[in-house]
């Protein structure tokens, strides 16, 4: 990463997934509470010329074709003076547009709002409770947190956030995390009308130097109602490398599964790999470039409705350039191939098996 930018976005890994901004600036040393805010504003160019402005449905962050429009804003007040400690941020964009739809009135605008209390007085052990970000993949909501301007397929369509209560512990010498939740649903801060099932899952880090982060991250439950319950099982496993001082490395991969019907024994299964590189010849200069690939042919979270489902490569490139300390302006170029069917539409409103599109984004935290 930019050796400065770490010191602003901070997008390493320690603890609970990424480390935002607005947690980067938390110091307790001095003031429990801090204030803080971030704003993601972006134009992106679908080649495909989408009428309504709507990028695929898949697509959740910078979805909006053609526009200057604001992805992701928000602000944020942290307390946390070691015993006890709490998130209020309210956030607005096309992000909280498209990744809260199901929720109503205000909730579609708490980006977090959790509470949590410390139970060891000797060992990191916490209790939270409330709507946090999620505890899976290496990519949040926050952009300049990631090595890309856009959110892979696999970050795209798997929780960016949960409601519900969780319990972690971080070892003495912080190489070790360790988090059980127990959550309302897939990406849900109100059930899903009809169910009663609670959603588990669990988090393991290991960070044995500064260099080197694995995860193993769950899900098991269910996001139909009770009458026709579908039981979900999901891992999202990662690695990130810092190979040397200007060469930074991620895998991930998600598997899932979903019973097709109540009580059946036969599954859809879904899955997605994820490579990410990125060069950093300067401080103030970033190259990544993305291979992914994303294969449902259940349809089980994506939709296609055609015979083969979603199975479908995408690459990317782009880079950054760190304005200031707290400025940074990416350029990002992307390409999704449908393997089987031809499941999106070209400018003249032809069924095709590509799609492609270029944008730029401005961030600032404050």
């Amino acid at each position: 990463m930019i050796k400065t930018m770490k010191k602003i976005f901070l997008s390493t890994m320690v603890g609970f997934g990424l480390v935002t901004f607005a947690n980067a600036q938390t110091d307790t040393s001095e003031n429990p509470l801090k204030i803080s805010g971030y704003l993601e504003t972006y134009y992106v160019y679908d080649f495909g010329n989408p009428a309504d402005h709507n990028r695929p449905a898949f697509l959740y962050s910078f979805n909006r074709h053609n526009e200057v429009n604001l992805n992701f804003g928000f602000i944020q007040a942290a307390y946390d003076n070691d015993k006890v400690r709490g998130k209020l941020a309210l956030m607005t964009g096309t992000y909280a547009n498209a990744n809260l739809a199901a929720e109503p009135g205000v909730l579609k605008n708490i980006f977090e709002a959790n509470a949590g209390v410390k139970i060891s007085k000797t060992k990191n052990l916490w209790v939270d409770a409330g709507v946090f970000g999620s505890h899976i993949g290496f990519e949040s909501a926050i952009g300049a947190n990631c090595w890309n301007m856009t959110r892979s397929i696999l970050a795209e369509n798997s929780p960016y956030f949960l409601s519900g209560a969780k319990v972690s512990y971080t070892s003495d010498d912080e190489q070790w995390f360790l988090s059980g939740l127990i959550v309302n649903g897939w990406q849900r801060i109100q059930r899903v009308p009809g169910n009663q099932l609670p959603g588990f899952g669990h988090q393991l880090t290991w960070t044995p130097n500064g260099k080197i982060t694995l995860n193993s991250s769950s899900f098991i439950g269910s996001d139909t109602p009770d009458s026709t319950r579908q039981m979900r099982y999901f891992h999202n496993f990662y690695g990130q490398f810092q190979l040397t001082e200007k060469f930074g490395l991620i895998a991930g991969f998600d598997i899932g599964a979903q019973q097709t019907a109540k009580g059946s024994s036969d599954y859809d299964v879904w899955y997605s790999p994820v490579f990410i590189a990125q060069y950093a010849p300067c401080e103030k200069l970033a190259f990544a470039v993305r291979a992914e690939y994303y294969s449902d042919e259940g349809e089980v979270i994506i939709a296609t409705g055609t015979p083969n489902g979603f199975q479908t490569f995408g690459y990317s490139v782009n880079l950054d350039v760190q304005v200031m300390e707290n400025v940074l302006w990416r350029l990002e170029a992307r390409t999704f191939s449908s393997r089987r069917d031809k499941i999106f539409i070209d400018r003249d409103q032809n069924a095709v098996d590509n799609n492609y599109f270029a944008g730029t984004s401005l961030n600032i935290a404050f």
